[in-house]
C-alpha cells in the first residue's frame, strides 16, 4: 500500500552520529503508524523504534533509549531516525516499515523498505 525507501547509511566511528530517512510514496501516508527495524549479520531483525500516525506517541527499543530519536514530517511524506552514539554492534541493515497499528511486532508491519547499511567501526 506503501512505497518506502531509506537513505542515510553509510560508516561512522562509534560514538559518531547518523540520520536515517524514509521516503515514502501515496498520499494516505499520514494514515500510517512508523516503525524503524535493524538486522544484524547472523542475527533476527529487531525493533528499533516507532511512531504513531499524528507523531504523537512514539516507542524505543530499550537498548536506544536516550540515544536515538525517531520522528516524521507527514507534509513531507518522510520518517526519520537520529542516532547519536552509536555502538558498533549497532552496525546493521536499518529498515523503516508501514503498519496499520502502532506496535513493535514484526509481523504487525505490511511494507517495508529495502533497507540502508549502518556501519560502525571501533
Amino acid at each position: 500500500q506503501v512505497q518506502l525507501v531509506e537513505s542515510g547509511g553509510g560508516l561512522v566511528q562509534a560514538g559518531g552520529s547518523l540520520r536515517l530517512s524514509c521516503a515514502a510514496s501515496g498520499r494516505t501516508f499520514s494514515r500510517y503508524n512508523m516503525g524503524w527495524f535493524r538486522q544484524a549479520p547472523g542475527k533476527e531483525r529487531e525493533f528499533v523504534a516507532a511512531i504513531s500516525w499524528s507523531g504523537g506517541t512514539t516507542d524505543y527499543a530499550d537498548s536506544v533509549k536516550g540515544r536515538f530519536t525517531i520522528s516524521r514530517d507527514n507534509a513531507k511524506n518522510a520518517v526519520y531516525l537520529q542516532m547519536n552514539s552509536l555502538k558498533p554492534e549497532e552496525t546493521a541493515v536499518y529498515y523503516c516499515a508501514a503498519s496499520s497499528s502502532f506496535t513493535r511486532v514484526t509481523r504487525r508491519y505490511e511494507s517495508w523498505g529495502q533497507g540502508t547499511q549502518v556501519t560502525v567501526s571501533s
